[in-house]
C-alpha cells in the first residue's frame, strides 16, 4: 500500500512539474537529491563501523553479557507469566542492543524474541504490546544514528542530542506503558466479568 502511495507521489510531483514548467528544477532537486543520500549512507556507514566495533570488544569484554543480566530482572516486572529464560535472554539482548544504540543489532534479536513471546502458551497480548513499546520507544544510551546524522549535516557537537534522547524516550515508553496497562485492565475486567 505503502509503494502505491509513493509511487503516486513521485508521478503527481512529475506530472505537475511539467505542468509548472519547471522540470529542470525537478531533474536538478532529484539528482541533488540522491547525492546527499549517498553522503548520508556513507557517514552513518562509518558511525556503525566504528560504533559495531566497539559494541564488539564489549561483546567480548562481557560487558554486554553484564547488561544482560543487570536488564533480566527489571523485564520481569514489564512481562507478565513469562518465565521461560530464553525468551527473556533475547528480550534483554534486544534492550541492551537499543540501550547501546545498535539498531541493526537489535532488530534480529527483537525478531526472534517476538518468535519466542509468540511460541509461550498463555502469552497474553500485553506482553507482545510492552515488547513493541519497548522496541519503539527505543531508549538509547549512546544514539549513534542521530548523533552521525547531525555530524553528517555539520552539527558542531553531534552528541548533545544524548540526553534530550534518553528523556524523550523514557517519556514515550512511561506513557505507553501507562496506556497498554489501562487497555489490558479493561479487558481483563471485561474477561472476569463474562466468567462470572
Amino acid at each position: 500500500m505503502l509503494n502505491i502511495f509513493i509511487t503516486i507521489l513521485v508521478l503527481m510531483s512529475i506530472v505537475l512539474s511539467i505542468i509548472a514548467g519547471t522540470s529542470q528544477s525537478l531533474s536538478t532537486a532529484i539528482l541533488e537529491g540522491a547525492n546527499e543520500a549517498i553522503s548520508l549512507g556513507l557517514s552513518l556507514a562509518a558511525s556503525m563501523a566504528l560504533w559495531g566495533g566497539i559494541i564488539n570488544v564489549a561483546e567480548r569484554a562481557g560487558i554486554v553479557s553484564f547488561l544482560t543480566k543487570l536488564i533480566k530482572k527489571p523485564l520481569r516486572l514489564l512481562f507478565d507469566n513469562i518465565n521461560d529464560e530464553q525468551v527473556l535472554s533475547f528480550i534483554s539482548l534486544n534492550v541492551s542492543a537499543n540501550l547501546l544504540g545498535i539498531g541493526n543489532a537489535a532488530t534480529p534479536l527483537g525478531i526472534k524474541a517476538m518468535k519466542e513471546l509468540n511460541k509461550i502458551d498463555g502469552c497474553s497480548g500485553k506482553n507482545t504490546a510492552m515488547f513493541i513499546l519497548l522496541n519503539t520507544a527505543s531508549i538509547q544510551l549512546i544514539p549513534i544514528t542521530v548523533s552521525g546524522m547531525r555530524l553528517s549535516h555539520g552539527a558542531q557537537q553531534p552528541w548533545d542530542c544524548t540526553i534530550p534522547t534518553i528523556i524523550t524516550s523514557l517519556a514515550a515508553f512511561i506513557t505507553g506503558s501507562i496506556i497498554i496497562n489501562a487497555i489490558y485492565s479493561k479487558i481483563e475486567h471485561k474477561i472476569r466479568r463474562k466468567v462470572r
